[in-house]
């Protein structure tokens, strides 16, 4: 009997602490490029993505075969008008309304639509001509969902670099260049109830300044820290700087209503030999080390207690893009499906687990520090809790998890009786 109690404590110990990444999370998503000529096939690559925690997919434009594959997966789209389509977007509310039609309404809501964003990174475009267009064309794509009663479940945004801003440091001084272009694209936002899709890359920061501790900075790893002088706030790591700035330039421009969204952030795994820091050790790094501060939900200085949506670039590599060999050395996963590095992405097995009636507190308690390692001395020189208040607690961590997956409803109720019967006790 001994034994199999050891075996319930396992797994009780195991899932109270590896619950969190065994389910998918809505902040986690992946940049799907398609400038590759050996990509999988698109059933394998929805099949990988359903085996992670990863719940949103951005897509760069509208291709009609992965909308539909990605039906009744639950999985989240964003899907992009490219930057070639603004101007007759914003000229013509016509052909805004047919865009919708073929690339929204065909699909929706088999297809889980949540974005669509209008052009890349146009407002740092040299030729700003586009840019003036940018807003209007935004505004015709909202017409065209509002016509179709989406326009409250389907946002409309745009991507940017982190170009935009005209001060990021301190983080608290962060503010917005662009002036009126920026202007009306954040009173759109604000009014539509959309997010600000920004690209920041702690890469390009160590990239430009290649120093030991700026490389620890950018990986989430221990450093001495960076003091902003306005608010006396030591930032420890480079994204939580940058995200910083970003919500302080809207704060700053009377929009700290408007949602920050990561569209991309990503570390190349290798680079041309002149490139730094492009090894899989460092992209191992820093996105292993977002993924678990994203995990945390410990946030930002300013934005504490929250995870912002994060799309990492990217699910797979891009063998045609050109450039330099960091920009096809991106992917999280190579063409074979297999991971180039693990992150934790990958879906814990989740089980059940019943408690053999008879079992005494005291049993319980002494089986739980035999499972999950601790010495008898030191499990007997403190207070514990009570075992059946650590089992509510693990019971508790998988009501939440089947509350927010609605498939789950067998586990979701047997979850509530049992934690009733435990309250009862």
């Amino acid at each position: 009997m001994a034994s199999e109690v050891q075996t319930y404590s396992a797994v009780f110990c195991f899932l109270l602490l590896s619950f969190h990444s065994a389910n998918s999370e809505s902040f986690i998503g992946v940049n799907y490029g398609q400038v590759a000529d050996n990509l999988p096939p698109l059933e394998a690559t929805v099949k990988l993505l359903q085996s992670t925690s990863i719940e949103k997919v951005r897509l760069y434009g509208a291709d009609p075969a992965i909308i539909k594959a990605l039906a009744n997966t639950g999985i989240g789209i964003v899907i992009g008008a490219a930057n070639g389509d603004i101007p007759a977007l914003a000229s013509d509310p016509n052909f805004a309304g047919n865009w919708v039609n073929s690339n929204v309404l065909a699909f929706y809501p088999a297809s889980k639509i949540i974005v669509v964003t209008v052009g890349n990174e146009v407002v740092t475009l040299t030729d700003q001509s586009l840019a003036a267009q940018l807003v209007p064309a935004m505004q015709n794509v909202q017409n065209a969902l509002n016509a179709a009663s989406l326009g409250g479940k389907i946002k409309v945004s745009t991507v940017h670099s982190m170009a935009v801003l005209s001060a990021s440091e301190p983080p608290s001084g962060g503010a917005f260049g662009y002036g009126d272009t920026m202007k009306g694209l954040l009173q759109f936002l604000s009014t539509n109830g959309a997010p600000l899709m920004i690209n920041p890359y702690p890469f390009f920061a160590y990239r430009d300044d290649p120093r030991p501790e700026t490389k620890a900075f950018c990986l989430f790893q221990p450093n001495a820290g960076r003091p902003d002088a306005n608010t006396g706030i030591k930032y420890m790591n480079m994204w939580d700087a940058q995200l910083d700035a970003i919500y302080s330039a809207l704060k700053s421009s009377g929009f700290k209503d408007v949602e920050i969204v990561v569209a991309e952030t990503g570390w190349p795994y290798k680079g041309d030999s002149n490139e730094v820091g492009t090894t899989l050790e460092n992209a191992k790094a820093y996105n292993g080390n977002l993924i678990n501060h994203l995990r945390s939900k410990v946030g930002t200085p300013l934005m504490p207690g929250k995870s912002v949506d994060t799309y990492i670039f990217a699910l797979y590599d891009e063998d045609l893009k050109p450039g330099p060999a960091s920009e096809r050395s991106f992917g999280l996963f190579m063409p074979d499906l297999s991971a180039t590095y693990d992150v934790g992405l990958a879906k814990s097995t989740q089980g059940y687990f019943i408690m053999r009636p008879g079992i005494t507190d005291a049993q319980l308690q002494a089986n739980l520090d035999y499972a999950c390692g601790v010495p008898a001395t030191a499990a007997s020189s403190r207070r514990r809790p009570s075992p059946l208040l650590i089992l509510a607690m693990v019971l508790a961590a998988t009501l939440l998890g089947a509350h927010e997956h609605e498939h789950d409803t067998k586990l979701f109720r047997s979850s509530i009786e049992v934690i009733n019967s435990i309250v009862a006790k």
